[in-house]
């Protein structure tokens, strides 16, 4: 018995094909989508708070607030600042559901972590975790661009991820017109975790598209620390600068 109706067209094969660049449109090199020049000229994180990355000045430092008032999570991970051209792409991605764009950069992201997986720079996690999304937020966008980040990047470093543990049960107010006490207040009964999420002694990443004030990555990391885990970090696309820099 076939189960496979007979085709004797050509079939297409994306990773054999040639690509172009989603960024310039000339030829990409690899497969990821973006040519070397591009890439090269991405706002690239540099030196940056040793916990929740906001740029900074030097290398090896811990910004003030991150001293005065240490969050739950250990460190952030982002590759990029949110400035040109990642912001508009991200911003595409998510409200223009480009996901094409979502994809290369998860593919970007997933190539810096494995760097220093390899590198012994970085711990590999038990589980990769997306930021949930409240569901009126989820109906009116269509789909959790956290979620899909987590997805591919587990398929890219081969590592589980789980969309079931964190839970977004209540509306609030939207986050980017809010200051960081506002938004800490905001959050503070935001989230919850699944009856009988299996938390205790593990280690966790949080993915979500870009890391702002950290109140939100705060009150999740919180949530899994308080329920047993033994570490949480950050993954994420981009992480912006603090106001005026």
């Amino acid at each position: 018995m076939h189960c496979q109706p007979d085709h004797k067209h050509q079939v297409y094969i994306w990773s054999k094909n040639n690509h172009s660049c989603l960024i310039c449109d000339e030829p990409a090199e690899s497969a990821d989508c973006v040519c070397n020049v591009c890439e090269t000229e991405l706002p690239w994180l540099m030196e940056h708070c040793e916990v929740c990355a906001l740029p900074l000045p030097m290398e090896g430092l811990t910004c003030g607030q991150c001293q005065k008032k240490p969050p739950a999570f250990k460190q952030v991970i982002a590759p990029w600042t949110y400035g040109f051209p990642v912001d508009t792409l991200i911003t595409r991605f998510k409200h223009q559901s480009r996901w094409p764009l979502g994809h290369m950069l998860a593919r970007l992201l997933g190539r810096h972590l494995q760097h220093r997986f390899d590198n012994a720079e970085l711990t590999r996690p038990d589980c990769l975790l997306p930021v949930p999304m409240a569901r009126k937020r989820l109906r009116e966008r269509g789909f959790n661009q956290a979620q899909m980040l987590a997805r591919w990047l587990s398929e890219r470093l081969d590592l589980p991820h789980n969309e079931q543990v964190l839970l977004r049960p209540h509306e609030t107010v939207a986050q980017q017109a809010l200051d960081a006490k506002t938004r800490q207040r905001n959050l503070l009964t935001a989230f919850t975790l699944a009856p009988g999420a299996q938390v205790q002694g593990r280690h966790f990443a949080l993915v979500d598209d870009v890391l702002t004030t950290g109140a939100t990555a705060h009150s999740l990391a919180r949530l899994l620390m308080d329920a047993g885990a033994c570490q949480v970090d950050v993954y994420c696309l981009a992480r912006t600068p603090k106001p005026g820099a």
